[in-house]
């Protein structure tokens, strides 16, 4: 599976950092004809399962996720850490987001492995490279 890192500061305190990058709907709402609906009751944490739902009309696909790991910062750990297993047929893999702090701000990193289902070995570099680019707007703007 193709995996790909991506890495940001931010003058967010950590508990803030973690809030907003733990705000599934906040997330698709960077995303391009992208909505989240969360399945499971709040708060969120180990367990929580939503779907982002892409796409227009018949030409959409859902990505349904479930938090598989759960670890706010300030819990006693020296970082936050979520991860995300991907529970669908056509995107799978997951995704791990960590909220460290650094100096009166935060260092988040994203990593994910994604397939995309039926397409070749081949293409992971494309698919790599096009995650990086859509998760990393995303984390950006999330951030901002």
């Amino acid at each position: 599976m193709p995996e790909f890192r991506i890495a940001r500061r931010t003058p967010l305190a950590p508990a803030e950092a973690w809030r907003r990058v733990t705000d599934w709907p906040r997330h698709a709402a960077q995303v391009p004809l992208t909505r989240t609906v969360v399945l499971t009751p709040p708060p969120t944490g180990l367990g929580t399962r939503f779907v982002a739902r892409t796409g227009i009309g018949r030409f959409r696909f859902d990505d349904p996720m479930e938090v598989t790991e759960w670890q706010p910062p300030g819990s006693g750990a020296e970082f936050g850490r979520y991860r995300l297993l991907k529970t669908g047929t056509f995107l799978t893999g997951w995704a791990e987001i960590e909220v460290r702090p650094l100096g009166t701000g935060s260092y988040v990193v994203w990593r994910e492995d994604l397939r995309v289902s039926r397409l070749p070995r081949f293409l992971d570099p494309a698919t790599a490279h096009a995650g990086r680019a859509v998760f990393g707007y995303a984390l950006r703007k999330v951030l901002a």
